[in-house]
């Protein structure tokens, strides 16, 4: 009802009658949304409603085992479940509070996604642990139907496997930058006070001194990713060349009871370098769980870094029955590690296998001994047949001198070689090291890298505030899950360009 408010009267101010207003009812707000959603119903959501259907990706044992007899009804169906965990991702909403809050406030979204409520917190968490296994089944199946689409795109590409691992860093105490910055100060401190020159690197050494779990959970591994320290649960992705997701392993104590022929080894002082062994170790088991879970999808290019330059690996990789039946790779891209370069072939070998002087193939070279590298792999030393052992009369050690009179290395200590057993398939991997093909293909391999960052930053992977396996496991899996949706929906209305994200569209 109008109403009036009179003041006194002050000096120069002029009274005017308040203007008069009616109070709206909530069916008018309600009827006002309505209407706004009838007539502007957001066109990305309209795009999604029209071309992704859900029921025929989601599989009937998931249907089922969600809504089996659990002693009351489901309030909120299995759809609205996935397409909100969907939409988080696809709109990068970082924490599954703040999505929940969206759906509070905006209808449109949570009548898209199939809530006549929204749901609390913990609802979304139980959600994401108890239907883990099946979430991982509609990934798997997404994974095969959109295969096809990812040959029609570029079959070249598709026929490519790349693999890569990172890290989900935990909510755990050991992740504050405070605990690692603590222990570096005091090792620079104790490097300053004991006079230690240049190159001690106390980051180094940090890393060797920090548990390798985390005390809260010890599935919780130390691990060294992009440049810093960090305590994180560890995962694999294998994509073709167009950047798209085909396999997640979760290496958890789960995927190391699968695979016992994984043998972990102690810490070493280097992060590089149990990053590079670890992934090297990984690599066999994880394509092998992928090609039995995928036997009708068939790449014959592998691309690897260097961490994979083992001479076993090239074995596993291109020969023999890895991956099921006569199921191997044509050529593997990896490039040579840069402590483990390939011997110049300016030498003979004999009958035996044993190298020769180049300047003399009739002097077999001396043997001295074989090792195995952190890889696993065998490698057989040999020197030159004219090198001496020498006693140093000052430090009374012994060391190698050449007594070559032509001498084939600047090196006093004559020329060394060593052997490896699968030697010609590592200088050989199915094509040439150097050449403009290799170049140019063995570019591609980083798509692996941008779409480990793109399921981090953008499909709102990293940053997670939970140390709980289950759910970080299962965030990941969601994140594959709507990548493949995006592929989905970029074939349905014919803009390939998008496979990889949707955002162009969302803008």
């Amino acid at each position: 009802m109008p109403e009036t408010i009179n003041h006194p009267p002050l000096k120069g101010v002029i009274l005017i009658p308040m203007i008069p207003y009616k109070q709206l009812s909530l069916a008018d707000i309600f009827q006002d949304c309505q209407d706004k959603f009838e007539n502007d119903k957001p066109a990305f959501l309209s795009l999604l409603e029209q071309h992704i259907d859900l029921d025929e990706i989601i599989p009937v044992t998931f249907r089922n085992h969600f809504y089996a007899s659990t002693g009351r009804t489901r309030k909120y169906p299995l759809k609205a479940f996935l397409w909100a965990l969907i939409i988080q991702r696809i709109f990068s909403i970082p924490t599954d509070q703040l999505l929940l809050t969206f759906l509070h406030y905006s209808k449109p979204l949570r009548e898209f996604c199939g809530f006549t409520k929204v749901p609390d917190a913990s609802k979304i968490t139980r959600f994401k642990q108890d239907f883990l296994d099946d979430l991982q089944t509609v990934f798997d199946n997404l994974v095969d139907s959109t295969e096809p689409i990812c040959q029609a795109v570029d079959s070249s590409k598709a026929d490519m496997t790349i693999f890569d691992s990172s890290g989900i860093e935990a909510f755990v105490t050991e992740n504050n930058p405070k605990y690692a910055n603590r222990i570096i100060k005091q090792l620079k401190a104790y490097a300053k006070s004991m006079g230690f020159d240049k190159s001690y690197d106390p980051y180094k050494a940090a890393y060797g001194s920090m548990p390798s779990h985390a005390s809260a959970n010890p599935e919780i591994k130390q691990l060294y990713i992009n440049g810093h320290f960090c305590y994180v649960f560890k995962f694999g992705i294998v994509t073709n060349g167009l950047g798209i997701v085909r396999h997640i392993s979760f290496y958890n104590k789960d995927f190391m009871a699968s695979h016992p022929e994984i043998t972990v080894g102690k810490k070493s002082g280097s992060p590089h370098e149990d990053k590079s062994v670890h992934d090297a170790k990984l690599l066999i088991p994880t394509l092998q769980d992928f090609f039995r879970k995928h036997p009708l999808i068939n790449p014959n290019t592998f691309l690897g870094d260097a961490a994979f330059d083992a001479a076993q690996l090239y074995k596993d990789l291109l020969t023999g029955d890895t991956f099921g039946n006569g199921r191997h790779f044509e050529r593997a891209y990896i490039p040579l590690n840069a402590r483990a370069h390939l011997e110049n072939t300016d030498y003979t070998i004999n009958e035996d296998g044993i190298p020769c002087c180049p300047h003399d193939p009739s002097l077999p070279m001396k043997h001295e001994g074989a090792s195995r590298l952190r890889s696993g792999v065998t490698r057989y030393k040999f020197s030159c047949p004219k090198v001496k052992w020498v006693c140093d009369k000052i430090s009374q050690k012994y060391h190698r001198e050449c007594h070559c009179d032509d001498p084939c290395t600047s090196s006093s200590c004559g020329r060394m070689v060593y052997i490896y057993p699968e030697k010609n398939l590592r200088a050989y991997p199915g094509v040439l090291r150097g050449t403009p093909e290799w170049d140019d293909t063995y570019k591609i391999r980083t798509v692996v890298e941008r779409d480990i960052n793109h399921i981090k930053d953008n499909l709102c992977l990293a940053g997670r505030r939970t140390q709980n396996e289950k759910t970080l496991h299962a965030d990941l899996i969601l994140a594959g899950i709507t990548q493949l949706i995006t592929v989905v929906l970029a074939d349905k209305i014919k803009h390939h360009e998008f496979i990889r994200s949707v955002k162009p569209l969302i803008a």
